[in-house]
């Protein structure tokens, strides 16, 4: 194959500012929640799913991305992404009821389904192995600066101005972005146009999607007795053991899962879906603590997470770094022990925490988050053969969206469980009295299940191993 010569830079900023504001549009809303809640009559369960369907369409989509990096041309695919995006962006900022809401997010959810794989496949072909490190912690500083900083703004938003500000706020980037992308980006995949297997994408679309709706629909009040909650499982994962089947009987495949044959490939995605459980769990137990617990607003919640989350983004550059100098294993081991010991810390949380406190720990846990995520999935994508980097971020982007889903049911799960267990035990549990000490002890429970996962990575961190690179990067940057 001969050398090509890319753009690096313009392509980075293309893919970067527009992964920026996808993210910080994904957990903005989530501070909101509780305002909308108010302004269109709806309740918590029902609040949720404007998170559950941006999730639902990202488990459904991002696996047929790996087929699309091949049908596709990169400019194609970005500028199809940042339509989507800008789609659902607008349609969010004037969004009269929930319904129209939902349907928003759900195509911006496309756009980001096509964005993630695409920003991840792009670096690997146009970075050189050795200095792909440093790349992947630009976009770690990306995806998690945007979700620290999202509740913030959001909040500020919130108080002076109305929830729809958050879509409109995004809009003029994200066209600034499509139109840096259509002067720069440049094609860097080579487009091959495999069969396409209907049945495989049928197989996939329930597989994925039902998992991420049964544990995301577990957070509703019935919990794991519901109905639709057991159907989808069961669903999903029958589905799953058939597309499993189907693809590894197959000569060209929706997915190639032969990446799995690859160990250290398995070991670097078992660390970034254990991140990403606790990461997502943590974010979402943390704000309801602060607001309900502690009786901070949306925005004081939202700032007293700041700290934390900007600590991790310019944090990811910096391990990125180290991770190209020294590999993997001095970084993801003493990563992990900060997060465990951070959420022991945290699961004796109580009203009377102080401020000081919480933000020094989530700061502790953001620094442990940033040392493990990234070194692991560069390791593990860094020894796959070049042919299987679309199968291979697909694979990490999908199941992280699945864990995603199953960590934050379960926080909740715990929580709730927690509460109840609690009130089961005071002779008048319908005493407001007990209410406090109750949900205190449910979010306890929460960060402990969050400290027996980290305690699972430490173990496996013990057999990651650096990369010898042996496939040559096929390209040149300037």
């Amino acid at each position: 194959m001969e050398e090509r010569k890319f753009r690096t830079i313009p392509i980075l900023i293309s893919l970067l500012l527009s992964g920026f504001i996808g993210m910080f549009s994904e957990t903005a809303l989530n501070v909101a929640l509780s305002d909308l809640m108010k302004v269109l009559e709806i309740t918590p369960s029902t609040a949720q799913w404007l998170t559950t369907a941006y999730l639902l369409t990202l488990g459904i989509l991002v696996p047929i991305s790996g087929l699309l990096l091949q049908w596709f041309t990169t400019r194609q695919l970005f500028v199809a992404a940042l339509c989507f995006s800008i789609l659902g962006t607008f349609l969010a900022a004037i969004s009269p009821t929930f319904g129209f809401l939902l349907t928003a997010r759900v195509v911006q959810a496309m756009g980001t389904a096509l964005l993630l794989p695409l920003m991840f496949n792009t670096i690997l072909v146009i970075i050189a192995p050795e200095k792909r490190g440093a790349a992947m912690g630009m976009i770690g500083l990306v995806i998690m600066v945007a979700p620290a900083i999202g509740p913030t703004i959001a909040g500020l938003l919130i108080e002076n101005l109305s929830w729809h500000w958050i879509f409109w706020l995004s809009l003029p980037f994200l066209i600034i972005a499509l139109f840096f992308g259509i002067i720069y980006m440049q094609n860097v995949t080579k487009v091959t146009k495999p069969s396409i297997d209907v049945l495989s994408i049928v197989l996939s679309s329930i597989g994925f999607g039902g998992i991420v709706y049964g544990f995301s629909s577990a957070g509703e009040a019935e919990g794991w007795s519901n109905p639709k909650v057991i159907i989808s499982l069961i669903a999903g994962v029958i589905s799953l053991g058939l597309f499993v089947y189907r693809q590894l009987s197959m000569k060209q495949p929706m997915i190639n899962l032969r990446a799995f044959k690859y160990p250290m490939f398995v070991v670097g995605l078992l660390m970034v879906l254990i991140c990403m459980m606790v990461i997502l769990s943590a974010m979402l137990i943390l704000p309801m603590y602060l607001q309900q617990g502690q009786n901070y607003s949306a925005f004081k919640a939202g700032l007293l997470l700041l700290p934390g989350g900007l600590i991790n983004g310019l944090m990811s550059p910096l391990m990125g770094r180290l991770f190209d100098k020294y590999g993997p294993k001095w970084l993801v081991i003493p990563g992990l022990v900060i997060i465990a010991v951070s959420l022991w810390f945290f699961s004796s949380i109580t009203a009377t925490s102080t401020v000081i406190f919480v933000i020094v720990l989530h700061s502790a846990l953001m620094i442990g988050v940033s040392m493990v995520f990234m070194p692991a999935q560069t390791n593990g994508i860094n020894q796959l053969p070049m042919e299987l980097y679309p199968d291979g971020t697909a694979i990490m982007n999908t199941l992280q969206q699945v864990a995603g889903a199953i960590g934050t049911a379960l926080a909740v799960s715990i929580m709730t469980a927690g509460s109840k267990s609690y009130l089961s035990g005071v002779e008048d549990p319908k005493n407001p009295v007990h209410l406090l000490p109750a949900f205190t002890q449910g979010v306890q429970n929460a960060f402990i299940f969050g400290m027996i996962m980290a305690a699972v990575g430490i173990i496996l961190s013990f057999f990651i191993k650096r990369v010898i690179i042996q496939h040559k990067s096929q390209v040149s940057t300037h």
